[in-house]
């Protein structure tokens, strides 16, 4: 079973996205309420994939993804947002994240992304 830490600003949404992800059989051993968290988190856990939300505050999360992979370069990230603009996106992929989710969330839209991310 995969350990997942979740990244978002909101903590309804942490929760949504954690309901969805142990429902799917997986395990999320952490949140994070900013990008700077989310590093000193992803160092400690040391998690099989983050889900990662791109606008928040103190580091946003293309901020948080690029400290990450420069911490861990085989790294899982999942990026999320509630806009879905193409550069935003593009930036990510480009940064090393697996894949993009926008918001609001999907059940089946999130257990894909994270089952095609870590196999």
């Amino acid at each position: 079973m995969a350990n997942i830490l979740v990244v978002d600003d909101a903590a309804f949404m942490r929760m949504m996205v954690k309901d969805i992800l142990t429902k799917g059989g997986y395990n999320v051993v952490g949140e994070a309420e900013n990008g700077k968290v989310a590093v000193e988190k992803y160092k400690e856990l040391k998690p099989d994939l983050v889900t990662l939300d791109i606008t928040m505050p103190e580091m946003d999360g293309l901020e948080a993804l690029k400290a990450i992979k420069a911490e861990d370069a085989n790294a899982t990230v999942i990026m999320c947002s509630a806009m879905g603009q193409q550069a935003m996106v593009i930036e990510s992929i480009q940064s090393g994240a697996k894949d993009f989710i926008v918001k609001p969330f999907q059940a089946d839209r999130v257990l894909e992304a994270v089952k095609k991310a870590i196999g």
